[in-house]
């Protein structure tokens, strides 16, 4: 098995379905700050979803493989809010999620922490599409080499950092993603890491998608992923 490494370690801004630009512009920065400093309405977040949300991402949140759709249950309240923040300002391209967070009832500080809320309350997907599991061991290394700095070592994220969680989540979703970092099709990410993400060949980005979507449950010191995904504690 080929491992290697084509960026310096000092890109450990990380990997794969999510990272955040330094250079946000202030508009955001403040709609976030606001929004994240509001109590939360799950009961409003769980009806804004259910109206505006549900039927491209499910009744639970769970995405769709087949359609490329994340999975959003348990997803990271920050970070969530710094996405639909971006949707809305135009800083992360999205017609379909431009279309929805214009209408009345999403465009509020309020409905981001609210929706953002609701989400994260959610019970993670236990069973996310995965990959073939031949690249495991390649892809382990790339992640906790590359990534885990940012995403920690079981890949949970960070709220401090809007840093998303990557566990739990479909194959298919994260090759896409890293595809289109690494193409310039994300507007809301560091330069770092879209050169970064840009530098894996497809071996090395497929292989750290499938590790990825092979974890599961709250392991907090990730030691060993075995071919079948499961873990050495």
């Amino acid at each position: 098995m080929r491992i290697s490494f084509r960026a310096p370690a000092v890109l450990l801004a990380c990997v794969l379905a999510t990272g955040v630009s330094e250079a946000s512009p202030l508009s955001v920065d403040q709609k976030v700050r606001n929004a994240l400093q509001l109590d939360q309405n799950a009961s409003n977040g769980k009806k804004l979803y259910a109206t505006h949300c549900a039927q491209c991402h499910g009744e639970q949140a769970l995405g769709s493989a087949a359609n490329l759709i994340p999975s959003l249950a348990g997803q990271r309240r920050a970070y969530l809010v710094k996405q639909l923040a971006d949707f809305s300002e135009l800083e992360r391209d999205s017609r379909p999620m431009h279309a929805v967070v214009s209408k009345p009832e999403l465009a509020s500080e309020q409905a981001w922490a609210d929706l953002s809320g609701y989400l994260n309350s959610l019970p993670r997907t236990s069973f996310p599409q995965t990959g073939d599991g031949r690249g495991l061991e390649l892809g382990e290394a790339i992640f906790q080499d590359q990534c885990a700095s940012c995403h920690e070592q079981d890949a949970r994220g960070d709220d401090d950092g809007f840093t998303p969680s990557l566990r739990d989540q479909h194959y298919a979703y994260l090759v896409r993603q890293v595809r289109s970092i690494g193409t310039w099709h994300r507007l809301n990410v560091d330069a770092n890491l879209v050169r970064y993400l840009d530098s894996l060949d497809t071996e090395e980005a497929t292989a750290v998608a499938d590790y990825l979507s092979r974890m599961r449950g709250p392991i907090k010191d990730h030691d060993k992923m075995n071919s079948d995904g499961t873990v050495n504690n």
